[in-house]
C-alpha cells in the first residue's frame, strides 16, 4: 500500500480540479492506497498538505493544467498529468505514476 499525496488544478479552478480530485481519490481506494489530495482551485488552495504528509509519502501526483510549484517536493518522486487524465481514469494515473 502506496502513501500518495496529490494536487489537482485548473486554469479556472472549479468544476476540474474537483472532478481531478475525486478521481484520484476513488482510483487510490480501488488499489488499496491511501492518498489526501490539495486542490487549488479559484477559491485558493483547500486540504493542504502538510510538511509531515509530504515527508511520509511514497509518490507525489500533479494533476493539473496550470503551474504547480514544486518546491515543497524536493526529493519525491513526482508523476505530473493532466486534470482530465485524473477524470477519465484515476486507477490508471496512479498505476502509471508508480510504475514510473
Amino acid at each position: 500500500m502506496a502513501k500518495i499525496v496529490a494536487i489537482t488544478s485548473c486554469p479556472t479552478g472549479i468544476a476540474h480540479t474537483f472532478m481531478a480530485a475525486e478521481g484520484l481519490e476513488r482510483g487510490a481506494k480501488k488499489l488499496g492506497h491511501t492518498i489526501k489530495v490539495e486542490t487549488q482551485g479559484s477559491i485558493g488552495a483547500e486540504n493542504k498538505l502538510t510538511t509531515s504528509e509530504i515527508a511520509e509519502a511514497d509518490l507525489v501526483i500533479i494533476a493539473a493544467d496550470t503551474r504547480v510549484d514544486l518546491s515543497r517536493f524536493g526529493g519525491k518522486k513526482i508523476y505530473e498529468t493532466s486534470s482530465n487524465a485524473a477524470i477519465k481514469d484515476g486507477v490508471s494515473v496512479i498505476n502509471a505514476a508508480l510504475a514510473s
